[in-house]
């Protein structure tokens, strides 16, 4: 049995884009993908809007809190995705970086929101085609 794949997901505030794909790839890979969320200037919450938007697709994220980017959790993680808002990440040979550009869900009302939520889920499910072999 192979170890599973790890991805980690980073965008300033780590409040609504990476968020809400950290929940989708939680959800769609149900289990079969380690997953991360980190900012480097985390908010203090969650976007109110991205709950919303994700809680209409069945998708609870009411509970997460944002968290803050580590180096540890840049090395432990297989892929590294950062959501366009420019954050450095640290650099480590042999990983995959990604950068989704996304335009940010802050201080936007749930209509804004769903057409990012709906991006993110796009990307996530191409994501997890990538990171999983194809089931017989």
């Amino acid at each position: 049995m192979s170890q599973k794949p790890s991805v980690l997901f980073v965008c300033v505030h780590n409040a609504g884009r990476s968020q809400m794909a950290a929940a989708f790839l939680t959800t769609l890979s149900r289990g079969g993908i380690e997953v991360r969320s980190a900012g480097s200037q985390p908010a203090d919450k969650v976007n109110p809007a991205a709950v919303q938007a994700m809680a209409e697709v069945g998708i609870d994220m009411s509970a997460e809190t944002p968290k803050v980017l580590t180096t540890e959790a840049v090395k432990d993680s297989d892929v590294v995705i950062t959501m366009g808002c420019g954050d450095e990440c640290p650099y480590f040979p042999g990983k995959r970086y990604e950068d989704w550009v996304l335009e940010d869900p802050a201080g936007k009302g749930v209509d804004s929101v769903r057409p990012i939520r709906d991006e993110i889920r796009t990307r996530v499910e191409a994501l997890i085609a990538s990171l999983t072999p194809a089931s017989a």
